[in-house]
């Protein structure tokens, strides 16, 4: 299906700020990423005004417009009257001239549809047989009726929005015609999709005003005024905009217009507990109404002085339609069968447990991950919207503990100082090589008390990292090897030690060993030496000895021959 509005599946940065901005919470997360509930969503774009990362994307019609435009057949336009808020100072007849540039046959007003609508609601309530009457011109309070509300779809006025009995209208009067719909509204867009006999397509004010800029064609403020008598409707997309071209003189009703969706889900909510009666309620989704749409144009985003406007060109009559009747525009709602987690008390308790919060005054309700309450977020889980991890108070007290128990039960000696050379941070390790029994004896101090301080000065001034270095601490008769790390993000030092006396007693007493083996065989070698030494000269004298006898003996056998 072709929606019209999504999450790109790419950078998204886990910060849950759609998630509380969404009043419906029609936003699940997992592997990292939050993905619109479509079912659920009531296309209000909070979540797109929301995201920091841009990731919430509204589906660009501006192709499928071009496209009708192709198939020259008549392509009217129904303006939204928001257009005053959107473009200010430009006149009607000035937008009018633009978009036939851009190839549009004709533009016409919404407000018509409008004035169609306002007589339809003054008509039901002259009849005075209904309890409770909801206007039905927000496609995203109809949404959030039907999907959220369903027990209230009878309080719904059951009758088009302008902007589908405009179409309606045009249609009637072009029997060839394709109707585009532009405004501020993302609904919108759904709303025509379901709406396909009375509008081809619609566009937001964002995508006209890019438009416009790549064909190069401008829109001047003019002095001019382009007030016009009968232009009351005009005043729709203002708060309590409905209510002022209404003639509301049936006194059997209270009048209300409640716009924002923080005002309008605690309102509906009475609705449900029927603690409401007897009224005419304008609704909008929109804080300020349609004058401050998801799509307006950001640099036109002026609430006041987009009243203001608003009012200066709306007329005190209504604009000339043709008789319709509520019968002519009635329109059905109805509830999109949804199917929702409906969670015990003990699987929620128990999710509780699983996000640590084990009894009440655990449950912070902090909303970091986006939910109100953590009962509420606990509901998510069990729906598979959420995963217990979105819970920063959990994650961090994970963390701490994840760390902490690092930290306590690490061999390794660690310190953490700051700049200044304070101790911020020591462990029981480290205490123990210098001595000291207790951590808190050693934090705040400088390090200097402790240990000579060149080596983490050279750290921090050099920004470098001094890893394996070996030293022996003369006062406390240890031999360390330490690393030591600048971190430049916390403008912290830290300091690694790792206790290598035994091994280096050791060593020195293998070298010890070595030195005296070496020794006592240097001696043997010597003393084996001297004795070959002896024994070769004895052996020699003997030699000689024998040689010079048996010399002797031979000569003495030749004289006797």
């Amino acid at each position: 299906m072709d929606y019209c509005l999504i999450s790109e599946k790419n950078n998204c940065k886990s910060c849950y700020k759609c998630i509380r901005n969404c009043p419906t919470k029609s936003i699940s997360f997992s592997n990292n990423q939050a993905s619109i509930i479509h079912d659920e969503c009531v296309l209000c774009g909070r979540c797109y005004l929301a995201c920091p990362q841009g990731i919430k994307v509204i589906r660009d019609d501006t192709k499928r417009v071009k496209d009708l435009l192709s198939q020259k057949k008549k392509v009217i336009v129904s303006l939204a009257p928001s257009y005053v808020a959107n473009y200010p100072g430009v006149s009607f007849d000035a937008l009018k001239s633009a978009l036939k540039k851009l190839g549009f046959f004709d533009v016409e007003e919404t407000a018509f549809g409008a004035t169609i609508v306002k007589k339809a609601y003054d008509e039901m309530l002259n009849d005075s047989s209904r309890d409770i009457i909801i206007s039905s011109c927000c496609h995203s309070i109809n949404l959030l009726i039907e999907k959220h509300y369903p027990s209230l779809l009878p309080y719904l006025a059951d009758i088009m929005s302008p902007m589908v009995a405009h179409g309606k209208a045009i249609k009637e009067k072009n029997n060839d015609a394709y109707v585009v719909f532009v405004g501020p509204c993302i609904a919108k867009k759904d709303e025509a999709d379901k709406n396909s006999e009375y509008i081809d397509a619609a566009l937001t004010f964002n995508e006209l005003t890019k438009w416009l800029l790549g064909a190069e064609i401008e829109l001047k403020p003019t002095n001019n005024s382009f007030k016009i008598t009968k232009s009351k409707t005009r005043l729709f997309p203002t708060t309590g905009g409905i209510l002022s071209s209404m003639d509301c003189s049936n006194e059997d009703y209270q009048y209300l217009a409640i716009d924002g969706m923080e005002n309008v889900l605690p309102a509906l909510k009475n609705l449900e507990e029927g603690k409401i009666h007897k009224c005419f309620i304008e609704m909008s989704a929109c804080s300020g109404s349609c004058i401050n749409g998801p799509v307006l144009d950001q640099n036109s985003r002026a609430l006041v002085s987009s009243y203001i406007n608003i009012n200066k060109a709306a007329g005190k009559e209504d604009f000339d339609v043709a008789d319709y009747r509520y019968k002519d525009i009635k329109k059905e709602y109805k509830a999109p069968e949804i199917s929702r987690a409906n969670p015990s008390e003990q699987e929620i308790l128990e999710c509780l447990k699983e996000m640590g919060k084990t009894d009440k005054n655990k449950e912070l309700n902090c909303g970091c991950c986006g939910y109100d309450t953590c009962r509420a977020k606990a509901i998510a889980i069990i729906e598979g919207k959420a995963v217990k991890e979105m819970c920063l108070p959990y994650l961090m007290e994970k963390a701490l503990s994840f760390s902490d128990n690092i930290i306590k039960n690490t061999p390794n000696a660690i310190m953490v100082l700051n700049e200044n050379l304070e101790i911020q941070l020591v462990n029981n390790s480290f205490c123990k090589i210098i001595g000291v029994n207790d951590v808190s004896f050693l934090v705040g101090k400088s390090v200097t008390t402790i240990l000579e301080p060149e080596l983490y000065s050279k750290t921090l001034c050099n920004l470098v990292t001094i890893r394996g270095y070996k030293e022996y601490l003369t006062e406390y008769n240890k031999y360390v090897e330490e690393t030591i790390v600048y971190d430049k993000k916390f403008h912290v030092i830290i300091s690694i030690m790792r206790d290598i006396t035994e091994k280096e007693i050791e060593e020195q007493n293998k070298a010890e060993i070595v030195r005296k083996s070496i020794e006592i065989t240097n001696q043997v070698i010597e003393k084996n030496m001297r004795s070959v030494q002896e024994i070769a000269s004895l052996l020699g004298e003997t030699a000689a000895e024998t040689k010079v006898a048996l010399t002797d003996l031979k000569d003495t056998f030749k004289n006797d021959k």
